[in-house]
């Protein structure tokens, strides 16, 4: 317990499965948490879930500027600093060969995967406390292409040259960033894209996923916040511009 006693935590795509679990993990061990999403449904149900005093919840849309903008300053005038910076709103779009991929969007998984966390590292960076942590959500995606995954794989690929970047640029203040890669994990987002490239037979999607792992499953999202959670705490202290892999072997497979 304690693990981030007096940090101050922004999760993006707070209400989402990782983002949930994340936050009941820094919870757990001390830190006050802003629940950043776009969902106003799903944040009053995670409102409900997890009713805490040392949580705050905005409605933000990542991708766009003024928004980004908000919710900083709604977490600098709750909790009066930033230790923690998890960019970690993600939407899949949808699963269609490129020659064949919707340009809206395309545009949309590019605002939101890609621009959103440029711009949280763009405006929250420069607010957030020296010796603080941020840590990008990529995915098994941001290191292997997938088929029919065309978009999400760019921007998953994309963020990691914005961790390197962001790594350097930062390194002075000891602020460090970091992208995670889990390999399919058992949330919503992973049922939509089953179902998305087989409406027929989604278990039969799923089924081929779980083959590719060694570990013969799907990860939880509670799995991918304790691996943020150490990132974002000190036990990380010496860690930056780095990719961490969570997929149970899958790309070693």
């Amino acid at each position: 317990m304690g693990r981030l006693k007096n940090k101050v935590a922004v999760i993006t795509g707070g209400t989402g499965g990782i983002g949930l679990a994340t936050a009941n993990l820094f919870l757990e061990q001390g830190a006050k948490v802003v629940l950043v999403d776009n969902n106003k449904e799903a944040i009053e149900k995670s409102r409900a879930l997890l009713d805490n005093k040392n949580v705050s919840y905005f409605q933000a849309d990542v991708s766009k500027k003024e928004d980004t903008i908000k919710f900083l300053n709604h977490s600098l005038k709750t909790f009066g600093k930033i230790d923690i910076f998890f960019a970690n709103a993600g939407i899949e779009g949808v699963s269609r060969p490129i020659a064949d991929y919707p340009e809206d969007i395309f545009d949309k998984v590019i605002a939101v995967n890609l621009k959103g966390v440029w711009l949280g590292c763009q405006y929250v960076i420069p607010k957030m406390e020296e010796g603080g942590s941020v840590i990008i959500t990529s995915s098994v995606a941001g290191l292997k292409g997938f088929v029919g995954l065309g978009a999400y794989v760019a921007t998953k690929h994309a963020v990691v040259g914005v961790m390197k970047v962001a790594a350097a640029e930062n390194a002075r203040r000891k602020i460090r960033v970091n992208t995670i890669h889990p390999g399919p994990v058992d949330n919503d987002m992973m049922r939509r894209i089953e179902s998305d490239m087989s409406p027929e037979s989604p278990d039969a999607v799923k089924d081929g996923f779980t083959a590719a792992v060694p570990f013969g499953r799907y990860a939880t999202s509670k799995e991918i916040g304790e691996y943020a959670l150490f990132l974002a705490s000190d036990e990380s202290k010496f860690i930056t511009g780095c990719k961490h892999l969570i997929d149970g072997g899958m790309l070693n497979a």
